[in-house]
């Protein structure tokens, strides 16, 4: 499919009839183009979602191996603990809880866990709210690629400064792949994860993802204030208008509330 034609079923949130027919490489090429497509309507870049992160959940999309796209300031709000989300014009639409990064300036070159920490301002818990055009949630790696890596909506919980947290790279990343996360919806309990169901734990997701990032030719390096969201600590759950979801975080994330609208 063409540029255009993706960016028409986003826009439509209609389903495609086949897959893209690319392979991976050339699909981050096509979503890339999607992206100046994007800005030259006016949306701006707000930082990128890690996808597929979970290994627990390769099997289950045959999806086995991390994918990334980028997060709009049409697709991304904020709240301090409860926030309201409208599913108009999404497909097929999930949600996952996760653990999102804001950052404070670009990492270094060849950057370690601990120059990646320093570059983070603040963590806070998410609901990546991500959707398919293809039916049933059947896809290849490259489908989604295409897809915008499956982002939808991001909304960000509130925020807890880098600094409260422990300061080198492997005891903060530790503290948060022990934490656990129970996913409620309505009050009843859906799902539970860790952290370290993401690549070992977020910062090793972050960093992953990172390097990924500047191997791939015309992508745009992190900037400071970027947002990235690094992979679901549970499997993906179907979502309608009318639900309330609650992520039920360890510390050092506090939890997160969210209702869906049409």
């Amino acid at each position: 499919m063409t540029p255009e034609e993706l960016l028409r079923h986003y826009d439509d949130a209609t389903l495609w009839t086949d897959g893209c027919g690319l392979e991976v490489p050339l699909a981050y090429e096509r979503a890339l183009s999607v992206r100046q497509l994007r800005m030259a309507r006016g949306e701006q870049p707000r930082g990128y979602k890690v996808g597929f992160t979970n290994r627990t959940i390769w099997p289950r999309y045959g999806v086995y191996g991390p994918i990334w796209g980028t997060v709009w300031d049409t697709t991304l709000a904020f709240c301090d603990g409860e926030g309201t989300v409208s599913l108009r014009a999404t497909s097929q639409p999930r949600l996952e809880p996760e653990c999102v990064f804001g950052m404070a300036r670009t990492p270094p070159a060849r950057a370690s866990l601990d120059d990646l920490l320093a570059s983070v301002a603040w963590i806070a818990p998410g609901f990546e709210i991500v959707q398919s055009h293809c039916a049933g949630w059947k896809f290849s790696a490259a489908d989604t690629v295409a897809d915008g890596a499956l982002h939808a909506r991001l909304l960000v919980g509130r925020q807890v400064p880098v600094s409260a947290l422990p300061s080198g790279g492997e005891a903060f990343d530790r503290e948060l792949a022990t934490a656990r996360v129970t996913l409620r919806r309505d009050g009843d309990s859906i799902d539970t994860g860790a952290g370290a169901n993401v690549l070992d734990g977020p910062l090793h997701a972050l960093l992953h993802f990172l390097r990924a990032l500047r191997d791939c030719p015309g992508a745009t390096d992190l900037q400071p204030g970027d947002v990235v969201t690094t992979g679901t600590w549970t499997d993906a759950w179907p979502v309608a208008p009318g639900e309330r979801w609650s992520a039920e975080f360890d510390a050092p994330l506090p939890s997160l509330h969210v209702r869906f609208t049409d």
